[in-house]
């Protein structure tokens, strides 16, 4: 007993103060709030594991739950190390699917549906039915609502006014169409005998709810609940975990509301914010030392979040001072870019590694200009998507030869490295990056990190054969633990979540892509910022951040930078830039410049809406209906085309400047005295309606 209390100590001197407080509060709720940086998933995994050393957790009867394969994968190889290796650590899809095939056929008799890998297939048929468009981007724009509707409890018969009440848009759809979509999809998929990962939640919870004997076993089979990134759960997940607890409090939760960036796939930070209302004797803990991030960015990232609603945990940086943050403004994306690769490859030859530096950005469009600048330079880079790695045609065709290889003992006596890229090679590895992009980019980095991995392996266990370096591929695809290409990594600032390197360039950081120009509302703003500060807080050393005037190079130099840079950036150029009426727009009617930027406006059509074609819309989009609504009437009633009575322009321009009275009303482009006459006491009426 004296040996099993003192090896449990022995994991309590690897924290720091807070750390061990969560470490130890080992009964009822718990509630950590964890800033960036600051060592949660070592809080957690040494508070499991002190449990089960100390006696009072039976690993068996431990449920930890995140929200990715990457997440729980590097969970349990930190608790393997850590001794506590029997502790189940699954993302919520993962033990709900457990738990579907185990209990349905008791319950239900038979097999449950079929998961299906893809949506897409079952939404094409229900779009084709309902005389919608099925091109690609469509179907999964109309994908992601649907999700987000299941995620949220909303059923289809509801769904046309709850997304209205709650501004959801899908492209030109109508609430009402997306309805339909949404129940012929459930319709078609239950038809088939299918069943999507969102069901899955479903099934589990009502397998739970509607028999007593389920929610016994599953209560009886674990006592202790884990629940990291609890700021992105959804009110699904947030239902199953109440029916998994069955009115207990044993469950500790960690997150942070300032890095809540999900909310319009259904996550709901409210969740942690008021997790000790609904458990009255929380235990709460605060994270605030950062280890990740020198002061220079620490100090950022704190002063981006100070005074707005976002505002959470006040980091404290604990490493040494490091090089200021840059930031850069640029003429045009081009010269961004070049700026970025330029600096990328100083910073290389510096002796940063290539996989050491992320180029992130608002949106995946913007990642050409750095992909074609850093191939110039000849710096290798990676562009990350979502599709997991082990689970790549290419990937798992490698793993199969090289299974094959080490099992025929083929191996050619030079070692595990070399081993590796003979059998790739034939699979057509070179050791250059094929130029261009596309699928053949995409399989060569695939192969090219098997080959990086072999080489990290070979070093670390120089006796270790092929048989060796095959197993720890497989524990990796058991753990969804991908290895690291060694090249820069390209990616949206969505995809970075959860991930960190020495260094970040975060690009493309102007008024219209960040916060995104969609972002409607203050409440979709203010998650763009913290979007922004999870970007920030990836950053260990090295942090630049980057904007252009222009999209192209010769163009107009409208844009502006983030505001959400104002008070945490230097003066920049374009803040004292005089500005000064262009002559095409002296004498013109309408204003001289823009209500977004203040630039000149150089044209018939920026004049009427008042605004540069680059910046993003001030209109009022409930108004533009409104107005479309009523114009069309009108063009029914007169028998014209609808553009007679106003173009799509003059009304957008009417929603931008919601003119409170006729002289306002004749200011706007595109209205003479014999339309305001005709149409103004009713378009204003429309205005002041509410």
């Amino acid at each position: 007993m004296h040996d099993v209390g003192g090896s449990a100590d022995q994991l309590l001197e690897a924290l720091d103060p807070e750390q061990r407080d969560v470490a130890v509060a080992l009964h009822g709720a718990v509630r950590v709030l964890a800033g960036a940086g600051t060592g949660k998933t070592r809080a957690i995994t040494h508070r499991i594991a002190y449990g089960v050393a100390s006696g009072v957790y039976n690993p068996s009867e431990v449920l930890a739950v995140t929200f990715t394969t990457r997440a729980a994968g590097e969970m349990r190889t930190r608790l393997r190390g850590l001794g506590a290796g029997s502790v189940q650590a699954r993302t919520f899809h993962s033990a709900a699917l457990r738990q579907v095939r185990y209990f349905w056929p008791k319950v239900y008799g038979g097999e449950p549906p079929t998961l299906v890998d893809s949506k897409l297939p079952i939404m094409g048929n229900a779009a084709r039915r309902n005389g919608m468009a099925t091109d690609q981007a469509s179907l999964r724009d109309l994908a992601s609502e649907i999700e987000w509707a299941k995620v949220s409890n909303v059923r289809p018969d509801d769904y046309a006014a709850i997304a209205a009440a709650r501004g959801r848009t899908v492209g030109s759809h109508d609430p009402a169409e997306v309805a339909r979509v949404f129940a012929t999809y459930e319709e078609v998929k239950r038809g088939q005998g299918r069943m999507d990962m969102e069901d899955v939640l479903l099934c589990a919870a009502a397998l739970l709810s509607e028999d007593e004997r389920v929610a016994a076993q599953v209560r009886s089979q674990y006592r202790w609940f884990v629940v990291d990134e609890y700021q992105d759960v959804s009110p699904i997940q947030a239902a199953l975990l109440d029916l998994w607890l069955g009115g207990r409090h044993d469950i500790c939760v960690v997150g942070d509301p300032a890095q809540t960036i999900y909310s319009f796939a259904g996550a709901n930070a409210t969740y942690l914010t008021d997790f000790p209302r609904k458990h009255p004797q929380t235990t709460a803990v605060e994270l605030v030392r950062n280890y990740r991030s020198t002061p220079q960015v620490v100090g950022t990232a704190n002063r981006l979040l100070s005074g707005t609603p976002s505002a959470g945990v006040q980091l404290s940086a604990q490493r040494p001072g490091g090089p200021e943050v840059v930031y850069r403004e640029q003429s045009d994306e081009v010269a961004e870019a070049e700026q970025v690769a330029a600096d990328i490859l100083r910073l290389t030859r510096s002796g940063v590694p290539a996989r050491e530096v992320a180029v992130l950005f608002r949106i995946n469009a913007q990642s050409e200009a750095f992909e074609e600048a850093l191939a110039a330079r000849g710096v290798p880079y990676v562009v990350r998507g979502a599709a997991r790695f082990f689970e790549r045609a290419e990937v798992r065709q490698a793993v199969t030869l090289l299974r094959g290889n080490a099992r025929g003992g083929q191996g050619s006596g030079d070692g595990v490295l070399e081993d590796v890229k003979a059998v790739l090679t034939g699979m057509g590895w070179t050791g250059t990056a094929p130029t261009g992009r596309g699928n053949v980019r995409d399989r060569w980095e695939s192969l090219q990190a098997i080959v990086a991995q072999a080489g990290d392996f070979a070093a670390a266990q120089p006796e270790a054969d092929l048989g060796g370096f095959v197993d720890e591929l497989d524990r990796r695809a058991a753990e969804q633990h991908a290895p690291v290409a060694e090249g820069v990594t390209l990616a949206t600032l969505h995809a970075a979540k959860g991930l960190e390197w020495d260094a970040v360039f975060l690009a493309g950081m102007h008024e219209g892509t960040m916060p995104i120009v969609y972002a409607e509302g203050p409440a979709a703003v203010e998650e763009e910022r913290r979007l922004l500060y999870v970007g920030i807080t990836r950053a260990r050393e090295h942090l630049s951040v980057s904007w252009s005037l222009a999209r192209n190079p010769g163009s107009r130099s409208s844009r502006k930078p983030s505001r959400f840079l104002a008070g945490v950036r230097p003066q920049v150029g374009s803040d004292t830039a005089p500005v000064r009426p262009t002559t095409a727009s002296r004498g013109k009617k309408g204003p001289a410049h823009c209500r977004v930027c203040n630039a000149p406006l150089a044209s018939t059509k920026e004049r009427k809406v008042a605004r540069c074609e680059d910046c993003p819309a001030t209109y009022d989009e409930a108004l533009f209906d409104r107005l479309r609504d009523w114009r069309k009437g009108r063009a029914e009633e007169e028998k014209v085309p609808a553009y007679v009575v106003f173009t799509d322009l003059t009304l957008q321009a009417i929603a931008e400047v919601k003119p409170a009275d006729t002289a306002a009303l004749l200011r706007i482009n595109g209205i003479g005295s014999a339309k305001l006459d005709k149409y103004g006491e009713e378009v204003l009426a429309l205005v002041t309606a509410d």
